[in-house]
């Protein structure tokens, strides 16, 4: 296996290119001017066609996801771990006995010899990182970054927004719990945000982040409001705590939540984040505690915050029409979901929330606390909207459906609707929305939320 951080250069395929995580890496490379390719189901589909025209923008090569983008000078071909063994890409690979690397092992690889950053936690992860990529940028400090969302100060015509290849020994990335690849990593500096049911249990998931702490070489970052984290004895050198809630050495005081904005002060230095709810006033102070760690002065931080645009998908704004909100966000589990709905309530009249569900698995480990959750968030105006659950791919009992957490949901009474079809969900906004109203979209893993956030606009901007 070659060193895939020094000055040699190799060609990558990447199987999955358009999957959030390898399209970060993969631009990272491109702009080390390593040699890129790369095939998807989507781009075979024509679906999000926008993320592929930017690959393909930086010089990355595009393939039909048959196994005609691997060849005899292709060094590596990189799979995520949602592709399986009878992919042709896959079947191409082994045939020409090329080396397949899984994305996390190659990350691993480019992350472990140099200052490294890594990110982590159930939830809040990819907002904490792409500010602290943000805030080390803004300082000057060139920093290599790697995170699973689409930063909106990055974002222009030929970039995605959730990668940046730095020309400094820095790099920050996302680490990932859900596939387990966070043990590869051994940052110098590591943050875990929370710990809370998701893909994994409780307790294997609390497994994984005792492994990065004991990997982290520097500085470890809790965050003192999480109950679980409390629980762990990290025993590690240099712990450095933030909270709101509870005492830590990073604190929040004199919070004030305005319309899609936070201010509050840490110490003698006044913060302003472009981002409703408490849970990202918590995530900026796991970003306040990064940028102490190297050295960066508050005051150069809170001028990056000020200016730190925010992540698409995350609380983002796709619009507003007769005083009605439309907001597009990533939360998927019980925990993201209550933070969401709870941060737009606190500048609307009424929260429409319309939640697809992401693969049958997941949508059936976590129904308990999904119910749970929303029974406890909603209040009786509010209302939630559920399509059939999302095929994310590969082997799948379909054993559960949304109707079955709708049915609970209404039992505990609180009003929801089951829509079978996303497109017919419409129609049923239109008749129930009011001025004042903020309608919330959440999901995973499905690109065309983003565009169904956008259609929802487009009719209300069509109603006389």
């Amino acid at each position: 296996m070659g060193n895939h951080v020094d000055s040699e250069k190799f060609s990558y395929h990447f199987t999955g290119l358009g999957g959030i995580g390898m399209s970060a890496i993969a631009q990272v490379l491109k702009g080390q001017g390593h040699i890129i390719s790369g095939s998807d189901r989507n781009f075979d589909k024509n679906i999000a066609s926008d993320v592929f025209s930017k690959l393909a923008a930086q010089g990355i090569l595009l393939h039909l996801q048959d196994g005609s983008g691997i060849d005899e000078n292709t060094d590596y071909v990189i799979i995520s771990s949602a592709i399986e063994e009878d992919n042709q890409d896959i079947i191409k690979a082994r045939v020409l006995n090329k080396t397949i690397l899984k994305r996390a092992i190659l990350l691993a690889e480019m992350f472990n010899p140099k200052y490294g950053i890594a990110i982590g936690g159930t939830n809040g992860k990819t907002t904490v990182s792409s500010m602290v990529g943000y805030i080390l940028d803004y300082a000057g400090l060139s920093p290599t970054i790697v995170v699973g969302g689409c930063i909106k100060n990055f974002v222009h015509e030929s970039s995605l927004g959730n990668a940046k290849a730095g020309t400094s020994n820095i790099i920050s990335i996302e680490a990932d719990e859900s596939d387990g690849s966070i043990i590869f990593y051994t940052p110098r500096v590591s943050v875990i945000t929370n710990i809370s049911k998701d893909h994994k249990t409780i307790e294997d998931i609390s497994k994984m982040f005792v492994v990065l702490s004991q990997n982290t070489r520097d500085t470890l970052i809790l965050n003192a409001d999480c109950p679980y984290l409390k629980k762990i004895d990290f025993n590690h050198k240099n712990l450095l705590s933030y909270g709101v809630n509870n005492p830590a050495a990073i604190s929040a005081r004199n919070i004030v939540h305005q319309t899609f904005q936070s201010s509050f002060t840490v110490d003698a230095c006044s913060f302003q984040i472009n981002l409703p709810g408490i849970y990202n006033v918590s995530n900026a102070l796991a970003a306040i505690a990064v940028a102490r760690s190297l050295g960066i002065s508050d005051d150069m931080t809170s001028a990056a915050l000020r200016q730190f645009t925010g992540v698409q998908r995350r609380m983002d704004i796709i619009g507003e029409v007769r005083g009605i909100k439309i907001i597009d966000d990533y939360a998927h589990n019980p925990e993201k979901i209550m933070a969401a709905i709870t941060a737009v309530k606190l500048c609307c009249n009424r929260a429409i929330a319309v939640f697809q569900p992401h693969g049958y698995g997941p949508t059936n480990f976590m129904k308990e606390e999904l119910v749970s959750a929303f029974i406890g968030v909603l209040s009786p105006r509010d209302m939630l909207i559920m399509p059939e659950i999302f095929y994310a791919g590969g082997t799948a009992q379909r054993n559960i459906s949304s109707a079955d957490i709708i049915t609970r949901v209404n039992e505990g009474g609180k009003n929801a609707l089951f829509i079978e079809k996303r497109d017919d969900i419409i129609p049923a906004i239109k008749n129930y929305v009011r001025p004042g109203d903020c309608i919330l979209v959440m999901g995973a893993r499905d690109n065309t939320l983003t565009e169904f956030s956008k259609n929802i606009l487009r009719a209300l901007q069509s109603t006389n």
